[in-house]
């Protein structure tokens, strides 16, 4: 590997972090879970929620700035995507409360990504601008394969509930039929019985 070459890659490192987290949780109920951010002015950050599972697959979610004013606020949505600039330097909160919920447990996945603000002059080289392009585009790539994972498991869940209640009630109805049946043959051997008079 040349120097140049070494150099460019050191400072693409340096003037485009690119943070991806991917996370999954369990919020309580009657409870939230809150994480923070610390963000500078210009840097961008954005929060992609589902929830994969738990009563009615809802949640509330809101994301507040360092003067805890709401940047972004979803009431009981089951998914969503907040995204910000910050406006000013500081620690950035976002939460996902299952407050309205007194019995179920909710399963929610989420993502956070995020990108420091870099201050575009003249003198970025073509290929880095093309780098930052293919960043964006693995980000949204990686955010819409989580979706899917959620989605994929949200439906596997719903098709072995069904076949769950399904089988119990195929169980059922042969346990009904059969009781019908010697029901029926018990009654009409009673109409056959020879009663004797003494």
């Amino acid at each position: 590997m040349t120097p140049s070459v070494f150099a460019l890659f050191c400072t693409l490192a340096a003037l485009l972090p690119c943070l991806v987290h991917g996370h999954m949780i369990e919020v309580a109920a009657s409870k939230k879970e809150c994480f923070f951010e610390d963000l500078h002015i210009n840097d961008q950050m954005t929060v992609t929620y589902q929830v994969g599972g738990g009563g009615h697959l809802d949640i509330d979610f809101w994301l507040a700035d360092p003067d805890n004013h709401a940047l972004g606020k979803h009431i009981k949505q089951s998914t969503g995507s907040v995204s910000i600039t910050a406006k000013k330097d500081g620690r950035h909160e976002y939460c996902f409360s299952n407050q309205m919920s007194a019995v179920a447990d909710k399963l929610v996945s989420f993502n956070v990504h995020g990108v420091i603000y870099v201050g575009e002059d003249d003198t970025i080289a073509p290929v880095e601008r093309e780098i930052r392009d293919l960043a964006n585009g693995l980000k949204s790539v990686k955010d819409e394969q989580e979706y899917i994972v959620v989605r994929e498991r949200r439906h596997r869940n719903t098709a072995e509930s069904t076949n769950s209640r399904v089988k119990w009630w195929s169980i059922l109805q042969a346990i009904l039929v059969f009781s019908v049946v010697a029901w029926q043959v018990y009654y009409l051997k009673s109409f056959f019985e020879v009663k004797r008079v003494i």
